[in-house]
């Protein structure tokens, strides 16, 4: 999403530096912008290691902020950041989510540009919608009191932002109705649709799929939820398909899922692309999060017909039954995919009207051009 940005803007003659704080997993590496977009910018990274460990979580219940976001602060990179402002003078900084905006009083101190914040999620109401699908009553407790910090903290930076981008109407209602007064645009996802080539005689048919890395818990609830859901359905019959599930930090325990020549934990693909080709129907049955899923956007580009529910789906300007199906229970979610899997021609059907919602709303030179038209209104 961050590359696809950067391309736009370069694409369209502007200068951009990417000051990159590489998030090290203990089992988890860090994919680069690419060779050719890294040597038309400035570009810095810097590796931190955001491991969360049993120590850390038992410290941080005795701190005002979370530890979702406390792990984020380094302050070498921060002594980064600051020898990177007295370098160049920019005319807008953009910060990438909440948890970089950690830096926001270094950057403010150091640079006169105009600071925006790009909002990917609402964080807080993540925090708090999972809590409400808990029901062990120390897990939701625990959850309610990230919700908490997290909003306070939440807060408290978007006032101190000079702009804001968000991805839907929903995110810009909920941050104007805290009270902050900075202007809130709507800058959807953008896509190079050269990069996405649908190849339907690659693709199995029926297939399922899920796509997504379970490190971000929305992901990890939301399959976990269907797994549990359609288990026997996949494996006994009911749903005669195979189902691959795919992503990063994918946990050890999701291999008892696995059900021979039924449902596959792929864990990490080499080719996110190729992997989405080779597949029928994407799945996206997401509980607690909001925001636009970029996943989803990629998916509708490569022509899948996707069944999501309402909060997955969040942002796209879809219609129902067109160019994707939407499901926001076990019975709804069951009948769409018998519906897709016993219907090749309807699947196409939707993948194609997906494909032509994202050539018009989501190509990468549209959304540039707005994005542009914003920063220059920050000016």
């Amino acid at each position: 999403m961050v590359s696809n940005t950067i391309k736009g803007l370069v694409d369209s003659g502007h200068e951009v530096s990417l000051v990159a704080l590489n998030a090290k997993k203990s089992n988890h590496e860090n994919h680069l912008p690419d060779d050719d977009l890294v040597s038309k910018i400035n570009y810095r990274a810097y590796d931190i290691d955001t491991t969360v460990t049993l120590f850390g979580v038992a410290i941080n219940l005795f701190s005002k902020t979370s530890f979702n976001i406390d792990r984020y602060y380094d302050p070498e990179f921060e002594r980064l950041l600051i020898r990177e402002l007295r370098n160049t003078a920019y005319d807008i900084i953009q910060f990438e989510g909440l948890l970089v905006s950690l830096y926001l009083s270094a950057v403010r101190k150091h640079s006169r540009a105009k600071l925006v914040y790009r909002a990917h999620n609402i964080e807080n109401q993540i925090w708090e919608r999972l809590s409400q699908q808990k029901v062990d009553p120390f897990k939701k407790s625990y959850l309610r009191m990230h919700a908490r910090r997290i909003k306070n903290y939440e807060l408290e930076q978007l006032t101190k932002f000079d702009a804001i981008a968000v991805f839907t109407q929903q995110d810009k209602t909920t941050i104007q109705g805290y009270g902050i007064k900075a202007p809130v645009e709507i800058i959807p996802v953008g896509l190079r649709l050269e990069k996405y080539v649908p190849d339907y005689s690659k693709t199995e048919f029926p297939s399922l799929f899920f796509l997504g890395s379970l490190d971000w818990l929305p992901n990890r609830e939301g399959i976990e939820w269907f797994l549990d859901n359609f288990f026997k359905d996949l494996t006994d019959g009911d749903l005669p398909v195979r189902l691959y599930v795919a992503g990063n930090d994918i946990p050890d325990r999701f291999d008892d899922y696995e059900a021979l020549g039924k449902i596959f934990i792929q864990g990490e693909v080499d080719d996110a692309l190729e992997f989405v080709n080779s597949k029928a129907i994407m799945i996206v049955p997401l509980l607690s999060a909001g925001g636009m899923r970029v996943k989803i956007v990629e998916g509708m580009a490569m022509q899948k017909c996707i069944i999501s529910t309402s909060l997955g789906a969040e942002g796209i300007n879809f219609k129902n039954g067109s160019n994707i199906l939407i499901a926001n229970n076990h019975e709804e979610f069951f009948d769409a995919m018998q519906r897709c899997i016993t219907d090749e021609e309807y699947c196409k059907h939707v993948g194609r009207n997906a494909r032509r919602l994202i050539e018009k709303e989501h190509d990468i030179k549209v959304v540039t051009e707005h994005l542009v038209r914003f920063y220059q209104s920050c000016l």
